[in-house]
């Protein structure tokens, strides 16, 4: 399906398919009378949950990425994420915001597999890119989200595109409550270590090291987040990881996310850390890794240098599959309750 939104008809657009339909069902609801939208978040981080949007902020926000990356009238995108949260949402209101000429294409592990035409900016999760990278020299424009992009995949995207394309691609920082993203950092062609707020984002940080956000466009106060952060200056930051996941080993806090991306840039499989109760140390740090056991991982993990001791896992546990959110992020609380 594709919509011209210069050109907007929704009586004439079509509906052959489910993920269509929910495309237009938003579409009637975004040009209802009504102020505001249904927005469920991924309940990556506890239960998921909706809550209503104003309309006005969701276009603040569309202005300033489509700002932000340079988008113009009827430039086209391309929609392959879930409408039920807001990165799906907010695809489509950018194409409003900006009058995009919008393709939609059904959510799946490989987006771009039917594509064979030219795309100025797409949103993607770190999966789908994976599993498109040969068709990645399409899209002009990449922003990733709902989900850290490792090194291996950063490695893969330059192998593929090589050192002379135009191409850009953008890791997000952002969550439902911030509508989608509020900062970027480039990831190709050149490879950035700090996102980059968006204009009018003033960014903080709380006692406990965590990141705050104050947008105008989106609320009266700061959101306080509970992402642990390094400030590098007034609009840039490094997201070291959540302070929810953080792991007290023997009295010495680990951050697994800053574990996982040096195990990722050694494996291709994907790797979680996390906390077991231990009598000894409060918590024993495990690594799960999602696949067939395998010596050749176990020795290449044994070679990595961790810069604690205490980094180095005390057990690695293969699984065949990790536990995601609908939107593919990975669920850490499942994978501890599994265990």
């Amino acid at each position: 399906m594709m919509i011209d939104f210069k050109n907007l008809n929704l009586s004439h657009l079509p509906s052959e398919t489910e993920f269509e339909k929910k495309v237009n069902a938003f579409l009637e609801e975004w040009f209802s009378d009504k102020k505001t939208v249904s927005v469920q978040t991924s309940g990556s981080t506890g239960t998921p949950k909706i809550f209503e949007i104003e309309k006005r902020k969701m276009m603040a926000s569309a202005e300033m990425t489509c700002n932000f990356l340079g988008l113009k009238f009827g430039d086209k995108a391309l929609l392959c994420l879930p409408v039920e949260y807001i990165s799906g949402k907010m695809m489509i209101v950018r194409s409003v915001v900006k009058n995009l000429i919008l393709k939609v294409t059904e959510p799946s592990v490989k987006p771009l597999q039917n594509i064979n035409e030219k795309i100025d900016f797409c949103a993607m999760t770190p999966l789908q890119v994976e599993n498109s990278l040969e068709h990645l020299y399409w899209i002009k424009n990449v922003i990733i989200g709902g989900a850290a992009v490792s090194e291996g995949l950063k490695d893969k995207i330059f192998k593929t595109l090589g050192s002379k394309s135009t191409q850009r691609v953008f890791e997000t920082y952002g969550m439902s409550e911030t509508l989608s993203h509020i900062a970027l950092k480039q990831i190709y062609p050149v490879s950035e270590s700090f996102f980059t707020a968006f204009e009018n984002v003033n960014i903080s940080m709380d006692e406990r090291g965590c990141l705050g956000i104050f947008a105008p466009h989106l609320t009266t106060e700061v959101l306080q987040t509970n992402d642990l952060v390094e400030i590098k200056n007034n609009n840039q930051f490094r997201f070291l990881g959540r302070i929810d996941n953080v792991i007290n080993s023997g009295g010495a806090k680990i951050f697994p996310e800053q574990l996982e991306v040096l195990v990722k840039k050694e494996i291709p499989n994907e790797a979680v850390f996390i906390g077991r109760k231990d009598e000894s140390l409060g918590q024993k740090l495990i690594l799960i890794i999602e696949g067939q056991k395998s010596k050749e991982i176990i020795d290449k993990i044994s070679k990595i240098p961790f810069e604690k001791s205490y980094h180095r896992p005390k057990e690695i546990i293969f699984t065949e599959k990790i536990p995601r959110t609908p939107n593919g992020k990975v669920n850490r609380i499942e994978l501890k309750n599994i265990l």
